[in-house]
């Protein structure tokens, strides 16, 4: 299987990542609960990207067999 699909939808969720990161450390959440959706979708992105990163690490390890 070709992975640059996961890699580039790694380097979207990425992006992603650190588009949320700079509106937290820049202080543009309106409010507490802001600020913890805003953590929950870091966090969420997170997740996905090390799904991704382990599914690229498992296909290229079968490719090698």
């Amino acid at each position: 299987m070709d992975d640059r699909i996961l890699k580039h939808l790694i380097s979207k969720l990425e992006e992603l990542r650190a588009d949320q990161a700079a509106f937290v450390a820049q202080g543009r959440a309106a409010d507490f609960a802001e600020y913890r959706h805003t953590c929950g979708v870091i966090r969420g992105l997170s997740l996905a990207e090390q799904l991704c990163n382990d599914l690229v690490q498992r296909l290229e390890t079968d490719d090698d067999d």
